[in-house]
């Protein structure tokens, strides 16, 4: 039960993690394919760290080892990290691209544009 549990997980993250790869080929432009490619390796890796966990708890009720908390606390530690860092770095990414002059494809408002000519957003 627990390895069907664990295989879920790692399946669920494939998945993920193969659509942020398709969203960066398949999307028009740079900010859709930020929003694609941060989305889906967040969630990615949410589900691989869920995964690792719960083996790693699984190990220390099989075996009670306790190198399977450091493991599971590495693993949370990675995770929060990346939960941190993805978005920001997509945010900096984005606005480096929009203030050099790259704009979004297909954009109906801009409302950083607005934003930075001193309007209302």
């Amino acid at each position: 039960m627990i390895k069907s549990i664990i295989y879920v997980f790692l399946a669920i993250s494939i998945t993920f993690n193969l659509l942020g790869s398709l969203s960066l080929h398949r999307f028009p432009d740079a900010y859709t394919r930020l929003h694609g490619a941060t989305k889906c390796t967040t969630f990615g890796t949410i589900f691989a760290v869920l995964a690792v966990i719960v083996h790693a708890v699984w190990q220390i009720r099989e075996t009670g080892d306790s190198k399977y908390l450091q493991m599971a606390l590495h693993s949370l530690v990675a995770l929060i990290s990346l939960m941190l860092t993805n978005p920001t770095g997509a945010h900096a990414i984005a606005k480096a691209a929009h203030l050099s002059g790259y704009k979004p494809a297909k954009a109906v408002v801009d409302a950083y544009e607005r934003k930075l000519r001193g309007g209302e957003a």
